[in-house]
């Protein structure tokens, strides 16, 4: 299996041929839930008629941002670019499929995932499909690699591939043009629309964190996400509707001692 080695995330090796990157992108694209835990991230949609945010700068703040807290398998929070909560969800203690939970990241940590293994996948969505669809992308490699004999069984067809930098973590970026396979998870809010799409994926986490459809710029059809943390501690009372006053143990606690005791 041609992969990078998952402990240096950000220095991410392209391997050699076109056919092993081609197979090293989809098989990152696999990867997601094994790649991370947490993720707090800013997101940015655009449906068709918006101005797309354009890959090399990224789009300004604004009403249409939202910051995102995210702890798998269900638990996400969601503020507007002031702080206004929009999404909390109180679905922290649901749990994965049992062959989801054998096979855990830590059995991956070498490389990336050629197969997934059966399981109830699902990322919280918001908005519409893509939101789910970005931080798990797997839509755009399917399950499993195809049978190279068949021409256009991939569920996209990929262009050159390109390390870049995206809001300071490397990324790989491509134009894709979906098969007649291509499933999205969302029919109504794919990762690509028909023709040509630029697609940015992170390599240290297998997210979708930028698409921007190429066939009509005046649609502005694309989303940007910036990931702001991985793996960090979250406190359950991050995600409840309403605070169990839990005590953040990150913090110094600091205890009055009265004089003379």
């Amino acid at each position: 299996m041609s992969a990078w080695d998952s402990r240096n995330r950000r220095e991410p090796r392209t391997p050699a041929g076109p056919a092993e990157q081609a197979s090293a992108f989809r098989n990152l694209c696999r990867s997601s839930p094994w790649k991370w835990q947490s993720l707090r991230f800013e997101y940015l949609d655009r449906p068709a008629a918006a101005a797309a945010p354009d890959p090399s700068s990224g789009p300004a703040a604004g009403p249409d941002l939202v910051r995102a807290w995210l702890r798998r398998p269900g638990a996400l929070r969601l503020e507007t670019a002031d702080g206004l909560v929009l999404h909390s969800t109180t679905g922290i203690n649901d749990s994965r499929d049992g062959f989801y939970v054998q096979s855990t990241r830590t059995s991956w940590l070498r490389g990336l995932v050629r197969r997934r293994p059966e399981a109830a996948y699902g990322e919280p969505g918001f908005g519409n499909g893509r939101f789910a669809a970005a931080l798990d992308p797997v839509e755009l490699a399917g399950n499993a690699p195809v049978p190279l004999e068949f021409p256009n069984s991939n569920a996209v067809e990929l262009g050159p591939l390109a390390e870049v930098d995206h809001e300071g973590r490397p990324a790989l970026e491509t134009t894709v043009i979906p098969n007649s396979g291509y499933r999205p998870g969302d029919p109504g809010a794919p990762l690509c629309r028909p023709g040509r799409t630029l697609l940015r994926i992170d390599a240290g986490t297998g997210v979708c964190v930028a698409s921007r459809w190429l066939e009509d710029a005046s649609a502005g059809y694309g989303h940007w996400l910036r990931i702001l943390a991985v793996d960090e501690y979250m406190l359950d009372d991050l995600f409840l509707a309403e605070s169990m006053n839990l005590t953040d143990v990150r913090r110094h606690i600091s205890w009055d001692v009265s004089p003379g005791v």
